[in-house]
């Protein structure tokens, strides 16, 4: 696999060579100091795998990344030195084409090895990513809605994620009548600042989601690092650490199942970017209790992993382009049909 290097501190570049080196047919295709150069690189001699760095002189990672992903889309991966500072631009990243981030591995002893292990994990998976390139979209905002409770929207997605569920957000009328559960699979450590980026997206008002909560018109409610987003019999929201065996937490198929069994009134299940087959099955379990359910189609995915699994799995009534995936939800909402689909029987108990 061919990697390219984009920093402008030698020490990261070195360690970044050193941690390529320690994996068998890992190279490193070029290095880059500068975001313009990383362009221009890109343009040449497109890699399989970018390592970009945020901060650096000339062109940010943000810009390159943009640049990048509008003329030589290829998987690019954020490696900085101090993630939680950088959140904001983390985001912007994400948002321009990125498709995660990772700490760059600086420490010695069992922490460096730890951050090696888990830049190379990123590398892998950002890798075996079907990337394409698209523009970004402007941020827009609208009044936000205060009205009683109509509908629910649960969506589930992974890498490519983030800028699919921007977009889905701020796409929405601003006076749909909905509540929002969103999981989208990133480091504990990121959700409260990505829950702050996506509320400067959208239309509605986005929260991390909490045990007890009410869901709200008007309101996202994003699932928390390292639990399960759920719906209670209730109809309330909780955060479980149950079950535990699920490769991720949060878990997509957790929460649509939790929809699918305890939510009473019209729901709507959205998978969209993601690598994995997460999400598939809850889809499914939402189409069989009568929901209308939303897969992205490959085209407008920046990763078509979990969107084809629900495909494959007959999960989704509707596959659908990014573009069309909001206006399809408010056709169905602002004007439901006349006869509810019924509703399970079964409990959710996780």
């Amino acid at each position: 696999m061919r990697i390219a290097i984009v920093n402008d501190e030698p020490v990261a570049v070195e360690v970044l060579r050193r941690a390529l080196a320690s994996v068998p047919g890992h190279e490193v295709a070029w290095v880059a100091r500068t975001g313009a150069e990383a362009v221009a690189c890109c343009a040449t001699d497109t890699p399989d795998v970018v390592l970009m760095d945020l901060l650096m002189p000339l062109m940010d990672g943000v810009e390159a990344t943009r640049q990048i992903m509008a003329a030589t889309p290829c998987a690019i991966l954020v490696v900085t030195g101090d993630v939680t500072r950088n959140t904001s631009k983390v985001f912007a990243a994400m948002g321009a084409g990125a498709l995660d981030v990772v700490a760059t591995p600086i420490a010695a002893g069992t922490v460096g090895e730890a951050a090696t292990c888990a830049l190379v994990n990123k590398i892998r998976l950002v890798a075996q990513a079907g990337v394409r390139g698209r523009p970004a979209r402007p941020a827009a905002r609208d009044a936000r809605a205060s009205s009683p409770l109509s509908g629910l929207i649960a969506i589930g997605a992974s890498a490519g994620g983030p800028p699919a569920v921007a977009h889905v957000l701020r796409a929405l009328p601003a006076d749909l009548r909905v509540a929002v559960l969103v999981v989208q699979h990133v480091d504990a450590e990121f959700v409260q600042a990505m829950a702050e980026w996506f509320d400067s997206q959208a239309s509605f008002a986005v929260y991390v989601a909490r045990e007890g909560l009410v869901p709200q018109a008007g309101h996202v409610y994003l699932a928390a690092g390292d639990t399960h987003l759920v719906v209670r019999p209730d109809g309330t929201l909780g955060c479980s650490r149950e079950p535990v065996e699920m490769l991720y937490r949060p878990s997509a198929d957790i929460l649509f199942e939790s929809v699918a069994a305890n939510w009473r009134a019209t729901a709507i299940g959205v998978v969209l970017s993601g690598m994995g087959r997460d999400g598939a099955t809850g889809l499914g379990a939402l189409r069989r209790a009568g929901a209308r359910t939303i897969a992205q189609d490959e085209a407008s995915s920046a990763v078509y992993g979990m969107p084809r699994a629900a495909v494959e799995a007959r999960a989704a009534t509707d596959v659908l382009p990014l573009d069309r995936i909001a206006p399809l939800i408010a056709e169905l909402l602002l004007d439901p049909p006349r006869t509810p689909a019924p509703r399970p029987v079964p409990v959710y108990t996780r």
